[in-house]
């Protein structure tokens, strides 16, 4: 009952303003009274607003610039990359710059973000393995094929350093991102090697079985069943 007065008394209010001007006349003054005795801090709000909106806008300009003059610098450094001459692709050849001067120079860039993954493959291939682990980490991308395969390369980055578990931990971060019959059957496959390597069966037992049940077309599956069939006899030993 309560409730219903109390709405029943805001619809009056409501209806007032609307069918008495006099009631209109003096809520606007009120509205006036409060913006003459504050127009300091009313114009003070406005004024923080308008420099965070020209702010962000002019971040935005700003980013989308060095992104372009950044990837415009970088062709060169992918080029020395697929021509395996990885010592010139990170550091540059005097003329243009390398990926690490990218990463360096355009931060925050959608390029600098590429550029991580091309230094994290090249000192992958160089058998610098903490470094390639550094720049795989610091790379991040929605795609579907291009993420799981940065997760990968760092499982197999821990599997040359000897740390199995660690790199079972990434095979399966490939195997779990956005799960695909092409390539997700292989990182469980890896994923099974690591974890068989790093002592844990029952893991190992699990990612050769789900390849099995999931992934009967897939190129690994004849050997996961294989290896199932194996772990299995030896937990039955």
């Amino acid at each position: 009952m309560a409730v219903k007065q109390k709405k029943t008394q805001n619809a009056k209010g409501g209806n007032e303003l609307l069918e008495n001007p006099e009631a209109l006349a003096e809520r606007l003054s009120r509205t006036e009274d409060f913006l003459e005795k504050n127009k300091k801090l009313v114009f003070g709000i406005g004024g923080v607003l308008v420099l965070i909106v020209a702010g962000f806008f002019a971040y935005k300009t700003y980013m989308n610039n060095q992104n372009q003059e950044a990837q415009t610098n970088m062709f060169q450094a992918i080029y020395y990359f697929e021509a395996d001459s990885l010592n010139q692709a990170l550091n540059g050849d005097g003329n243009y710059p390398g990926f690490l001067e990218i990463i360096d120079d355009y931060s925050g860039t959608d390029a600098a973000n590429l550029a991580h993954y091309y230094a994290g493959v090249a000192y992958l291939k160089q058998g610098e393995f903490n470094e390639a682990i550094e720049h795989l980490q610091e790379f991040s991308s929605d795609d579907l094929l291009v993420q799981a395969r940065a997760y990968a390369l760092i499982g197999d980055a821990y599997m040359e350093l000897e740390d199995y578990a660690t790199a079972a931990e990434f095979y399966d971060k490939a195997a779990n991102y956005k799960p695909n019959e092409f390539f997700t059957p292989l990182y469980l496959s890896q994923a099974g090697f690591a974890y068989e390597l790093a002592g844990n069966l029952e893991a190992a037992l699990s990612r050769y079985t789900e390849i099995t049940e999931k992934y009967v077309g897939a190129n690994e599956y004849e050997n996961a069943r294989k290896q199932k069939a194996r772990l299995e006899a030896m937990a039955s030993n």
